[in-house]
């Protein structure tokens, strides 16, 4: 039960709790800077509820994002967590949805502090606060939190996901060794032996088909971003066809999946139902 659960976490670190199951704590486990936690428990959680690492957008809104998330966590018997990236410590695109992996001469920072280095951790220390024993999580993000999951899954091919979920990116790494990064993988710490592990992930690009808006002030708009599509929608075609077809070249098996949501824009909160149903089904 949510009782027992919160039993567990005496003794932790600080946790503010609402006593409805949802409630924040800071995440300390991990050679980075603290990290706030927003979170959502279902009514009971039992040793294999499953636990949804949810990414936050640009606007690095963690408790948005849990609150958007609330309602399916407890109707789905989810453990839902959202860490707050903040903007001081994870300055931009490169310390956020790109992984902080370098500095901004281009040094390379230790593997253990880019961002995301968290979520590994930051699962083991879910399962112990909350009681679960699940071996694997999903994790979840929409706009600028779908790229940092799928280049969470580039970057961090031994993460122990059981799914991907990446809605809405705005912009993508594509797979490919040809391109520089941030547009694709040549220069960065990706090994090209582990490209065909990337392939075989079980990652989810899913799409609203209304996220067309080509004047979205968020949306970006250089030369390389533009040559992968006009809008959001047609860009994330183009990164699931790309692995696709390297996954032919290179006669590997290939794991993802792209979903379409029909009529859906840029909106998390709808999103996430159809991530979420995606997840039940998966259960079932």
């Amino acid at each position: 039960m949510i009782a027992a659960a919160m039993a567990l976490m005496l003794g932790s670190a600080a946790l503010a709790s609402a006593g409805d199951g949802r409630g924040r704590f800071m995440f300390t486990g991990w050679d980075g800077p603290p990290l706030p936690v927003w979170y959502q428990l279902p009514e009971e959680v039992k040793p294999d509820t499953p636990v949804v690492v949810v990414m936050h957008g640009v606007n690095r809104d963690a408790d948005r994002y849990r609150d958007e998330w609330a309602g399916l966590a407890v109707k789905h018997r989810l453990i839902v967590i959202a860490p707050e990236f903040s903007r001081a410590d994870f300055p931009g695109a490169a310390g956020y949805n790109t992984g902080f992996f370098a500095e901004e001469d281009g040094t390379l920072r230790p593997r253990t502090r880019w961002s995301f280095a968290a979520i590994e951790p930051l699962f083991d220390e879910t399962r112990r606060r909350f009681g679960t024993a699940a071996e694997r999580y999903t994790i979840y993000g929409h706009s600028a939190g779908a790229q940092f999951v799928h280049r969470f899954v580039m970057f961090m091919p031994e993460a122990r996901i059981e799914r991907a979920i990446a809605a809405n990116a705005g912009w993508y790494t594509m797979p490919d060794p040809a391109i520089a990064f941030p547009y694709g993988v040549e220069g960065a710490p990706v090994a090209p032996d582990t490209l065909k592990a990337v392939l075989a992930k079980p990652l989810t690009v899913l799409l609203g088909t209304a996220d067309t808006d080509t004047a979205d002030p968020d949306l970006r708009t250089t030369p390389e971003a533009n040559r992968q599509g006009p809008h959001r929608f047609a860009r994330g075609q183009s990164f699931f066809a790309e692995g696709r077809a390297l996954a032919a070249r290179l006669d590997t098996p290939f794991g993802w999946r792209m979903e379409q949501v029909p009529g859906v824009g840029h909106k998390n909160g709808l999103m996430a139902q159809a991530a979420a149903d995606l997840i039940a089904a998966r259960q079932e």
